[in-house]
């Protein structure tokens, strides 16, 4: 069962850019896993292995329309600075692990990132109206409730997605980079494995993405933010829509491309209308 998380945090002393990377997030979250099972926090730490959870960068401030995170920050986030952080855990071995960290909570119990004590006040597990990265849902509702008629599939790449191809890495978001890195998490973690699908009937229909390069890697990092829209086309069986469509709901969840486990190719489907919408926000850094 996939979990999207959301952490409501206070940090005690500011939090400078240099901190506010992706190791230091990845490092963070070990921190907790650690915190309740030390051997899975040195695994997880450890292991080259695709890792069954995502990480947000930190966020500062609600965007207008919620679907653009901040990725960079060029000033130092004040004391007191309301924050919150995504995590999304991709099976239920993680979640029940990190079970008695939610259950006791201590508001009062400093965590550190970087220099920095942070408090964690709260944690959501449900979409609030305020809140929509916050959700919970098993694979099998999430297959179940899947459209096997929707032939519109628009996405928000909310951090900088990047894809693994060979040697290198390519920024452009063609449907066999995102729909095989869906597919790949998909059944791996789902128990509802999907065989023999195709991708062939999918094409993009609106693309407005750009560049974004982040230097806060260990090399630098290319990616594509923006938005992308495919469409289903030609004579296509209901349960192959379906199961595209199972696949991009998924999105929320597990994102696409490289680095997700470090803030990177954040992804969530947008409806026909926040689609729309979208089209006036702004990207970036603070």
């Amino acid at each position: 069962m996939p979990h999207s998380l959301v952490l409501n945090l206070i940090p005690q002393s500011p939090i400078y850019p240099e901190f506010l990377t992706g190791r230091h997030y990845h490092a963070l979250f070990l921190t907790l896993i650690s915190s309740v099972d030390k051997t899975l926090g040195d695994y997880l730490h450890s292991s080259n292995a695709d890792k069954a959870f995502t990480l947000s960068p930190l966020q500062v401030q609600q965007h207008k329309h919620h679907h653009t995170l901040q990725f960079g920050h060029q000033k130092p986030i004040p004391a007191g600075t309301p924050c919150w952080w995504r995590i999304s855990l991709l099976d239920d071995t993680l979640f029940s692990k990190l079970t008695p960290l939610w259950l006791n909570l201590n508001p009062k119990h400093p965590w550190h990132l970087g220099s920095a004590d942070l408090y964690i006040t709260s944690i959501l597990g449900t979409p609030q109206s305020m809140q929509p990265w916050a959700n919970a849902c098993t694979y099998a509702q999430l297959y179940e409730q899947a459209s096997d008629r929707d032939r519109t599939l628009n996405f928000t790449f909310a951090t900088p997605v990047s894809f693994r191809q060979g040697e290198y890495d390519s920024i452009l978001p063609v449907k066999e980079c995102v729909f095989n890195s869906l597919l790949g998490r998909w059944n791996k973690y789902s128990g509802i494995e999907l065989n023999n699908i195709s991708f062939d009937s999918i094409y993009p229909s609106f693309v407005k993405i750009h560049t974004e390069v982040i230097s806060n890697y260990d090399s630098k990092f290319i990616g594509c933010l923006g938005d992308i829209s495919y469409r289903i086309l030609g004579n296509v069986e209901p349960i192959a829509i379906k199961q595209i469509n199972a696949l991009a709901d998924f999105a929320l969840y597990t994102g696409v491309g490289r680095k997700t486990t470090m803030g990177m190719g954040i992804t969530r489907r947008l409806s026909t209308i926040d689609s729309r919408s979208s089209n006036h926000k702004n990207y970036g850094r603070s």
